[in-house]
């Protein structure tokens, strides 16, 4: 098991940037592949991004492609989503999750039920 803490979020107006951060402890961190995933109010948890145990291999949804970047420090223990132009519709509580994979493939997982574990969550806001 490996524990999570997304830390990163606040309020910003649309058109802006953040950076989530999401720091892992417990088991070693390079073997997980690494996802982000976003809940709005009212709505199911979506996937946003994810990255193998490595950092070669990264994916992102539609909504995210071109404007979110995936990536991770192993040395640091810690997995990132860069954001930028920001949207109101970005505006959500952001989850990292992981999975182990034993440093070991380039699969991107996309589904909630492959991801074993979660952090907390941080708060997204965009105004427009």
């Amino acid at each position: 098991q490996v524990q999570l803490v997304e830390s990163g979020g606040g309020l910003v107006q649309a058109g802006g940037s953040l950076r989530l951060s999401c720091a892992a402890s417990g088991r070693t961190f390079s073997r997980y592949a690494m996802g982000w995933f976003r809940q709005a109010p009212g709505k199911e948890r979506e996937f946003v991004s994810g990255i193998n145990w490595s950092g070669g291999s990264t994916y992102y949804a539609d909504s995210v492609k071109g404007r979110f970047t995936i990536s991770r420090d192993n040395a640091k223990n810690t997995v990132y989503l860069q954001m930028n132009i920001l949207k109101p519709d970005d505006t959500a509580v952001y989850y990292c999750a992981a999975r182990d994979t034993w440093s070991s493939g380039t699969y991107i997982y996309t589904r909630r039920n492959e991801y074993g574990d979660w952090g907390q969550g941080t708060q997204v806001t965009v105004s427009s």
